[in-house]
């Protein structure tokens, strides 16, 4: 039977037909969908398959890791730089191992169309020592779950699986297989205890699984060879498998690549018969690194170091044609003559009032600096408002306002939504309190996770007691309704609170206007 399906969803409706125990996730584009759509399955719900959020992604992997060594398969979903937050418990789990079979599904966005940076999670992989796996299209994201799953138990370890936001976020028909059953219940009889000296010896079996690793990369049917004439050789990884194939049809002469370690063999065996290698890969030169010093400094690696393609961004079928010498026109340039439609806060939403009040009160302190967080929050630092002076990662806007604070500087203001204070933010209250800092923060909560889509927030009701149970004075934990007619009443409990020698907390509490609306929806179609 075919599905139409995202590559998102394709990984979702994989993993459930492999067997899936559970998904463990913090939404993040462009990884959202794939638990929102296990969240909806039918199969799912009658298995009760584990699928609400995580408060983040680092608790997404610990209880991930814990479904396994109870012997289920479990998926841990992030967009890529949710890697950074749970890397110590990843990389340890290559140590540990796992039973169960483990599948973390890192979605990585070249070009960065809703992210920080475009990192690379390939690297994670290389660093924890553990198998990857690069689907090119949707049907092969659904058949690398059950493939995945089979690999991870197979040797006793994790697998990374990488999409990236063009695979996850379009559409292709995939034939799907019959759902297998769930693995029963049996934890590990082994420890999995990382004290020094059995930490270890663990280490080194993940060392003596190297070569295991390699073979099961060269045997794999989703690393093939396709010959051709022609001077030079394509490494083709990933997506980009599609675009060289658009480029040249039968006459590539390539090796594809969509899992890793690389197929040394085969490479070698590409590199001596041309005379240089062509690296297309989309997000950082990770196999083209390894390649030139897999062949050696004499043997002509080309690819995104040597500007054959584009340093930074995503690929696409034009420069992809162009560095294949294909090129025959900008087919997929931006229309031009386009007026440029910058992001904005919805209209109505109560951010917008948050900021009006920050900005009218602080125009009293020349000083002040806005520290902000990651959320939609943060296009208050983009006209009219025009309030944030920083937005670095997910939490910092506590911590920078504290170090501010500690250097001298006043007002210091942190502004954090509230999933992104029970993601990563409490913690640096917890410093503040600790140090008494001069610093206002305010949780701007609009009861949901605004950004991706509408998720349940971890801390919903819970903000007033998290704050202070953390330590901060319950006087000086305010709660308000940010509306226009209130902007009175919150100026001045601001001002207040800025004026106080220590941590003060505000919280602006109304529901994002796009959940209300579906919320209000739902109620009418109900009565």
């Amino acid at each position: 039977m075919k599905k139409l399906l995202l590559g998102d969803e394709a990984v979702a409706l994989g993993a459930i037909n492999a067997g899936l125990s559970g998904v463990y996730a913090y939404p993040g584009t462009p990884s959202t969908e794939i638990t929102e759509y296990i969240q909806s399955h039918p199969l799912a719900k009658e298995r009760g398959i584990h699928s609400r959020w995580c408060t983040n992604e680092k608790t997404a992997m610990e209880a991930a890791l814990g479904m396994s060594y109870a012997g289920k398969r479990a998926l841990v979903c992030m967009k890529h730089v949710g890697m950074n937050v749970c890397a110590d418990a990843f990389v340890n789990s290559a140590i540990t191992g796992v039973k169960g079979g483990l599948i973390v599904l890192a979605a990585d966005d070249p070009s960065m169309h809703s992210s920080q940076n475009e990192q690379d999670s390939r690297f994670y992989a290389k660093f924890a020592l553990v198998p990857c796996l690069e689907p090119s299209n949707q049907q092969e994201a659904y058949d690398m779950m059950a493939y995945g799953f089979d690999l991870s138990e197979r040797l006793g370890e994790p697998i990374v699986l990488r999409v990236v936001t063009r695979l996850a976020h379009s559409r292709a028909a995939v034939e799907v297989t019959e759902p297998k059953a769930e693995k029963p219940l049996s934890p590990a009889t082994d420890q999995w205890v990382l004290l020094p000296g059995i930490a270890r010896k663990k280490y080194m079996a993940l060392i003596e699984k190297q070569d295991a690793m390699k073979q099961a990369s060269s045997d794999s049917i989703y690393n093939k060879v396709e010959a051709a004439a022609g001077k030079t050789g394509i490494l083709a990884c990933g997506i980009a498998y599609n675009y060289v194939k658009e480029a040249l049809g039968s006459d590539a002469n390539l090796v594809k690549i969509s899992q890793y370690p690389l197929p040394d063999e085969k490479i070698k065996a590409l590199a001596a018969k041309c005379d240089e290698l062509l690296v297309i890969e989309d997000g950082q030169p990770v196999v083209e690194e390894l390649v030139k010093g897999l062949l050696g400094e004499g043997y002509p690696v080309k690819g995104r170091l040597t500007g054959d393609l584009p340093r930074t961004g995503e690929l696409t079928p034009d420069n992809v044609a162009k560095a294949l010498g294909k090129a025959t026109g900008a087919v997929f340039a931006p229309a031009k003559n386009l007026a440029a439609r910058p992001p904005q806060l919805c209209q109505g939403c109560g951010h917008r009032d948050v900021y009006a009040a920050l900005n009218q009160v602080l125009a009293d302190y020349p000083e002040h600096r806005v520290f902000g967080d990651i959320g939609c929050y943060t296009l208050g630092a983009l006209p009219p408002f025009q309030s944030l002076s920083s937005c670095v990662d997910m939490g910092a806007s506590i911590t920078m306002a504290k170090g501010a604070a500690d250097a001298g500087l006043f007002p210091s203001v942190a502004i954090i939504g509230d999933s992104t204070f029970t993601h990563s933010g409490m913690t640096g209250l917890l410093d503040a309190v600790n140090d008494k800092s001069n610093i206002t923060v305010v949780i701007s909560d609009n009861l949901t996770t605004g950004m991706t889509g509408g998720q349940d927030s971890a801390g919903t009701n819970k903000f007033e007691a998290i704050c202070l149970g953390l330590g901060v004075e319950p006087e000086h934990v305010r709660v308000v309704v940010p509306l226009p007619k209130n902007m009175p009443e919150i100026t001045r409990i601001l001002k207040e609170e800025i004026e106080y020698n220590g941590v003060s907390v505000i919280i602006p509490r109304r529901e994002c206007i796009q959940t209300f609306a579906r919320h209000a929806k739902d109620k009418k179609l109900k009565s």
